[in-house]
């Protein structure tokens, strides 16, 4: 489900709107190992299914940065401003990894508009995020993102 809003400007009086959850993502082995390669972090405990298996988590697992990192293109699936010339990723506060995300989990973004403040260039969006791991009693991790949205 997405949660659409005309304008960045309408961001503003949004605060503490539930803004839903994002599609379910498959987190495969192919996208950890492409992050690996993309890092350079080849520990064995996300790059070897074999050693893995007997390891601590029972099989590969995502990298917690893996982890982190999609939960842009999940928000784009949450959230939906119009009327913007871009999207930028402002940061992130308050992360926390609580559940590893093993290889072939399915995981989403659900989502809270914390607050929304003018700035410059736009409006900068404080959200807080769950990254929900499907089957599991805690997400896999949580954190408040920051994404500023210039008008068009």
């Amino acid at each position: 489900m997405t949660t659409t809003f005309p304008s960045p400007e309408a961001l503003l009086d949004a605060a503490g709107t539930d803004l839903g959850a994002s599609d379910w993502l498959v987190v495969d082995q192919a996208r950890i190992d492409g992050f690996a390669d993309a890092t350079g972090d080849h520990q064995w405990i996300h790059v070897d299914p074999d050693r893995a298996a007997s390891g601590p988590f029972g099989g590969t697992i995502a990298h917690g940065y893996l982890s982190l990192s999609l939960l842009a293109p999940l928000m784009f699936d949450a959230l939906h401003v119009e009327a913007c010339a871009l999207v930028v990723n402002a940061g992130s506060e308050r992360v926390r990894f609580l559940t590893p995300v093993r290889a072939g989990s399915r995981v989403r973004a659900h989502a809270v508009l914390v607050s929304a403040e003018r700035i410059p260039t736009g409006v900068r969006a404080r959200t807080a995020v769950t990254l929900e791991l499907e089957g599991a009693e805690k997400p896999a991790l949580v954190a408040e993102t920051l994404t500023v949205f210039v008008p068009a």
